[in-house]
């Protein structure tokens, strides 16, 4: 499918709140074939999906331990969780530093999945990525670990307010981009 009729089709899927503020954007290179173009999402006027620009708005980690340094990521825990550290541990730590083993066991599991997205990400072709988007079930996108499925998904008109609103604990758990576009749509409410 060409670009302009794959652009057509994921526009005519944006939510109306959204249509004229989000665009879907390309850059190809004529004379040189064996250079990829890039695409990316432009929301009121401004780059925000591009990897290899540095001027995006969204933050891109580099390192696991910047995931976990990061202050704004906050990682719940739950008793099981507890109770696997304190199996692990045989009960010889004390209780408060239990917490504190689980959620750094959490967050190397989130740091490990954001980072294998991020880098599926950059590896990604849009245009091969759009095309599944228009092929699949929209909660095959909204369930999905590919963070442009997961985009395209909340841009879409076919996913409501109350899909939307059930959706809050989830996002928690997401790529900075994925949470931007939540927000972006949220704000649509």
């Amino acid at each position: 499918m060409s670009w302009s009729k794959l652009k057509q089709h994921l526009e005519s899927f944006l939510c109306p709140a959204l249509y004229g503020r989000v665009e879907y954007r390309a850059t190809s290179y004529r004379y040189l074939p064996d250079k990829a173009g890039q695409c990316y999402i432009a929301v009121d006027k401004k780059n925000v999906l591009n990897m290899s620009d540095k001027t995006t708005l969204i933050r891109w980690y580099e390192t696991e331990l910047e995931i976990k340094n990061d202050s704004d990521i906050q990682i719940p825990i739950n008793n099981d969780e507890m109770e696997a550290v304190r199996k692990d541990t045989k009960g010889m730590v004390p209780e408060d530093r239990l917490e504190v083993m689980a959620r750094n066991r959490k967050k190397s599991e989130y740091a490990k999945e954001l980072l294998l997205a991020q880098s599926a990400l950059s590896k990604s072709n849009f245009v091969v990525v759009a095309n599944k988007f228009l092929s699949i079930s929209i909660e095959e996108s909204i369930e999905s670990h590919d963070i442009l499925l997961n985009i395209l998904a909340l841009l879409d008109r076919r996913v409501g307010k109350k899909r939307i609103l059930n959706m809050t604990e989830k996002m928690k758990f997401k790529h900075p981009s994925v949470q931007y576009f939540y927000e972006l749509r949220f704000s649509t409410l």
